[in-house]
């Protein structure tokens, strides 16, 4: 596509209605992963009727002329091999809609694009947890809830809870305890009938803004470990640069990304498991972050002890 058709092509979608500009980017979509594009695509994807779905068509076209091509055999569309896309595809996006099937609406349970799989959640919260959680992140307000505690069993708490966060095996909520004053991760699926409650002295911002390992971002420094005997692959695996991959992390989950991307975060780069093709360069980066879970990890100050890992 020429800079000037680029340019008009981007001002033409700018006084585009969302809805429409949804349907166009779904049709790149199509074209550009799954390379085929039928006018039945957009009717069951969106419900709307022949006509509409022609003058959608008609619409790319006319922004893109040099995309696309009609197969008159298949009675389909096809990508030409002049093909740019016009719209920027997240590929965290592009591989949960392949896998897991762009929305399908409320009535239809989600079906993959392509055959693909992936990791099941085995740590599934029920929504009738998760739904006052988010409210109260929302709207800024506490909640009082049962939790369920590894060292102290069970017991009502009061929370302000401000986000949540995927550690990748489950799904926690970073919270201050309005009663013990302190800060901690609670997990989703030990709680029980949270219900969101004013507090006359609770202020999200004032809360947010006291949590240091939260608001604390630390750079951190992967490099092919040591011991792996083709460290290009694991260059070309993480599009390293120079041989070194730079990932920014809050302090308050270093410990929980590193061992969920198998990351030998030892001095000595002791850990022979094949899985650890990462090594932390320099463990000197996690002084003072919440890295206790971090594997081959040893915090150098004296006497130091998880404070808090989700209870």
């Amino acid at each position: 596509m020429k800079h000037n058709d680029q340019e008009a092509s981007l001002l033409r979608m700018a006084d585009m209605r969302h809805k429409q500009r949804e349907r166009l980017a779904y049709i790149d979509f199509k074209l550009y992963f799954l390379g085929e594009l039928r006018r039945q695509d957009l009717l069951d994807r969106f419900e709307i009727g022949l006509a509409g779905a022609t003058r959608d068509i008609t619409e790319y076209k006319t922004m893109a002329p040099q995309n696309l091509d009609f197969d008159g055999t298949a009675k389909l569309y096809r990508p030409t091999e002049a093909f740019k896309p016009l719209f920027a595809h997240s590929p965290r996006q592009v591989f949960m809609a392949l896998s897991s099937g762009i929305g399908q609406g409320l009535d239809h349970e989600p079906m993959p694009m392509l055959r693909s799989e992936y990791p099941k959640s085995l740590n599934i919260p029920d929504v009738s947890v998760i739904a006052p959680i988010t409210r109260a992140i929302n709207q800024g307000k506490a909640v009082q809830l049962r939790y369920t505690s590894i060292n102290s069993g069970h017991s009502i708490k009061k929370l302000a809870p401000f986000a949540l966060v995927d550690i990748g095996a489950r799904w926690q909520v970073r919270a201050f305890d309005l009663e013990k004053l302190q800060y901690r991760d609670y997990v989703l699926t030990r709680m029980c009938d949270p219900e969101v409650i004013v507090e006359k002295n609770y202020d999200q911002a004032t809360v947010l803004e006291g949590d240091f390992l939260w608001n604390r971002v630390i750079e951190l420094e992967l490099v092919p470990h040591p011991n792996h005997p083709k460290p290009k692959i694991v260059e070309m695996d993480y599009g390293m640069t120079n041989a070194v991959l730079r990932v920014k992390v809050r302090a308050a989950y270093a410990g929980y990304m590193l061992r969920t991307w198998c990351v030998d975060c030892s001095k000595d780069h002791h850990i022979k498991d094949v899985d650890f093709a990462l090594w932390l360069r320099d463990p000197l980066q996690l002084y003072g972050a919440e890295a206790d879970l971090a594997p081959g990890y040893e915090d150098p100050r004296p006497g130091h002890h998880n404070l808090i890992r989700a209870m």
